[in-house]
């Protein structure tokens, strides 16, 4: 896996994950995002369990340090592993193994956490950082797209990449964005592309599905208003204006 980096939007209180890597289908087992939890990018010789164990820590009100201190002490495998968290409140922490690929390593700041190996050098992280931190006015998903250019086009990994992914999570428990490339000869372009399909085209649905406020959801308020507004007298079927017993179960 190449770089990738978990974050958290202040003006929004969004999470998300963007990441690249010259393997396909990044998105599979790097991103992962919760929003009671917090975001968690897993990577290098990667450990999904750091991210599954480690959302419901970080949902428990546990640090990113403190969470990923415990998950760490139970991995015999830590030392390939190469791992990025940030909280809800932003608080984040990482990891990198002695035994991942050179050059290797992380940067943590308020708001994210961004990790890399196998790649050209510290550049790329450096540039990550840059771009999200000069980037707050945009929205999280924006953001990540562009820290990920920004730093593929450092060189990112010493052998390519095949593809990349953003993730971002509102106040809901499903994705508000969920863009990725899975197998393209520059994921990061189609990276770059893909976010106006998708906000034309998706995330229009997503902003009118049911949330925990709203159970119905715009969409099925204006579908089933729809259906009422063409409704006749010949298609609606006269109801007993009471019921009781078992009629009424």
């Amino acid at each position: 896996m190449t770089f990738s980096i978990a974050a958290r939007c202040r003006r929004t209180g969004q999470l998300g994950v963007g990441a690249l890597t010259a393997r396909p289908a990044v998105g599979k087992l790097v991103a992962h995002v919760h929003s009671g939890g917090g975001a968690v990018a897993t990577q290098a010789t990667p450990n999904p369990f750091l991210a599954c164990d480690g959302l419901p820590l970080l949902g428990e009100g546990r640090s990113p340090e403190d969470a990923l201190t415990e998950l760490l002490a139970g991995d015999p495998g830590r030392e390939v592993r190469q791992v990025g968290m940030v909280d809800r409140q932003g608080h984040s922490h990482a990891f990198t193994g002695f035994r991942t690929s050179d050059w290797a390593g992380h940067r943590t700041g308020p708001g994210y956490a961004v990790q890399g190996n196998r790649l050209v050098g510290p550049e790329t992280l450096a540039e990550i950082v840059r771009v999200f931190e000069d980037s707050r006015e945009l929205d999280l998903a924006e953001r990540l797209v562009l820290a990920i250019g920004a730093g593929e086009e450092t060189g990112g990994d010493r052998h390519g990449a095949r593809s990349a992914t953003v993730t971002v999570i509102g106040d809901q428990p499903y994705p508000l964005w969920d863009v990725r490339v899975d197998d393209a000869e520059h994921p990061a372009w189609e990276l770059r592309r893909l976010p106006g399909v998708f906000q034309e085209k998706v995330l229009p649905t997503s902003q009118r599905l049911p949330t925990r406020d709203d159970p119905m959801g715009e969409a099925a308020r204006q579908a089933l208003g729809a259906q009422m507004e063409h409704q006749t007298p010949s298609n609606v079927v006269d109801q007993p204006a009471t019921m009781t017993g078992r009629e009424a179960l």
